[in-house]
């Protein structure tokens, strides 16, 4: 048997990776992984996981000064920067220690270094040449260059998460997920924080009332959100220690001095020195393009998934694992034909306090469908002054024809996990008299739904 050979090469350890190479192994093929960096893949380590624990220290913040004289009493709150940054490591050490060899128990292959393709069938990592009957990437994405002076002043998401101080000043390029959510923890640790973000609007996927209402919130909690502002440069400050941003906005120079800058200015599939060219691999910005059955256009013994793929579909976790599902249907089969089923497909920002959405925009739904746009401000419904919050609001879009739910727009406490009711309402086709009709807990967040419809 070559040693060099296998059924199955993975390329990447996150989540659609390790499903793919851990059911592929239990099916009894030979299965390589490589990784460039530690095993575990960037939700667990670098992403979803690590971010939910900053979130909750800043959610839990907010939560106690909003109830301070309701609630409860307390002479003083605060986060304790060092104290998370190890707890963190509580979620991320387990993942890097026992990822890989939890391969190694199952029998595949670990192999450490970039990968890149040397020809059709063959992967090239340190020096060693392996070749495949199949071979799957799941790389994930990484931070678009900036492509500006300076721009190696400014830190990343990974960066900031091993941050072990919090400066006083931080400034953020971009106002996406990474930005506004990481602002939100940097703010209410009592740094003095700045959002320059390009578009017109933050969170650009979520609906631009709520997210306004969000950052009007903010803004009271020392965030100051620029949009419509695009950065130029960034440069040393004359104290030697501090850095001055420079951007525009409305055909005006600008300027910000900042202790710490962080990229936050989007994310691109990891792609770079990959040599998928040699792979016969065909690509884009977007990621390889692939099939319905998510295997490469141009290569047919090449799937991929996740953050690297070209599906349209947002780039999110469950969207990696439902691929990775389909991925594993079809990679050896002799007419692969299984495709995703993504239905509708949630998002949430955990930001302070989280926002969520599901379904059409109310632009969309407005342009194809006879709309009922129902929207409030709900700071001050009983359920969420009783927990002393003080941020919240709903637009929930039905159409008048049929009373299908079109879209579910929500911000407030509990968001992240009341826009799964929306989830399951939508895939399984729920009218808005249906949720009504529901009888659920009082008093919850989830009983508001019938409110909201």
């Amino acid at each position: 048997m070559n040693d060099s050979h296998f059924d199955l090469i993975v390329i990447g350890t996150g989540p659609s990776a390790s499903t793919v190479a851990k059911k592929t192994r239990s099916e009894g093929k030979r299965v390589a992984i490589l990784e460039s960096r530690e095993f575990g893949g960037t939700c667990a380590l670098r992403g979803c996981n690590p971010k939910k624990v900053y979130a909750n220290a800043a959610d839990l913040y907010d939560r106690a000064w909003g109830a301070k004289g309701k609630l409860i009493e307390f002479d003083g709150v605060r986060i304790d920067w060092q104290k998370l940054h190890a707890f963190k490591r509580e979620f991320t050490q387990p993942v890097i220690e026992k990822s890989e060899p939890s391969y190694a128990e199952l029998g595949i292959a670990t192999f450490h270094g970039h990968a890149s393709f040397g020809d059709w069938n063959t992967v090239l990592v340190n020096g060693e040449s392996l070749t495949a009957e199949r071979i799957f990437i799941g790389v994930g994405a990484a931070p678009r260059p900036l492509d500006l002076p300076g721009e190696t002043r400014a830190i990343r998401s990974d960066d900031f998460l091993e941050l072990v101080e919090m400066p006083e000043r931080v400034t953020f390029i971009g106002g996406g997920y990474v930005s506004m959510e990481f602002a939100c923890v940097a703010a209410r640790f009592g740094a003095s924080v700045t959002v320059l973000q390009r578009g017109q609007q933050v969170l650009t996927p979520f609906d631009p009332d709520l997210v306004a209402q969000l950052v009007q919130y903010s803004a009271q909690h020392g965030i100051q959100t620029h949009t419509s502002s695009t950065v130029t440069a960034i440069e040393d400050a004359s104290d030697g220690r501090s850095v001055i941003v420079q951007y525009e906005k409305s055909d005006q120079s600008r300027s910000v001095e900042a202790d710490l800058v962080v990229h936050g200015a989007g994310r691109v599939p990891n792609l770079d020195g990959m040599n998928l060219e040699l792979g016969g691999i065909d690509f884009g910005d977007k990621g390889i393009r692939v099939d319905d059955c998510m295997r490469s256009v141009s290569n047919p013994i090449v799937y991929a998934a996740g953050d690297c793929a070209d599906t349209g579909k947002p780039r999110l976790t469950p969207t990696a694992n439902e691929e990775a599902r389909i991925v594993v249907k079809n990679l050896f089969a002799e007419n692969p034909s299984a495709q995703p089923q993504y239905g509708v497909i949630p998002q949430v920002a955990f930001t302070v306090p989280s926002i969520a959405a599901i379904g059409m925009s109310q632009q969309d739904a407005e342009a194809s469908y006879n709309v009922d746009v129902r929207h409030d401000n709900t700071s001050s419904w009983g359920s969420v002054r009783k927990t002393g919050q003080r941020c919240a609001g709903y637009k929930i879009l039905v159409d008048k024809d049929t009373d299908k739910i079109l879209g579910a727009h929500l911000l407030g406490p509990a968001s992240e996990e009341t826009i799964n009711l929306f989830a399951l309402a939508m895939k399984y086709g729920l009218t808005a008299t249906d949720i009504k009709a529901t009888l659920f807990a009082f008093p919850t967040f989830a009983s508001d739904v019938r409110r909201m419809v």
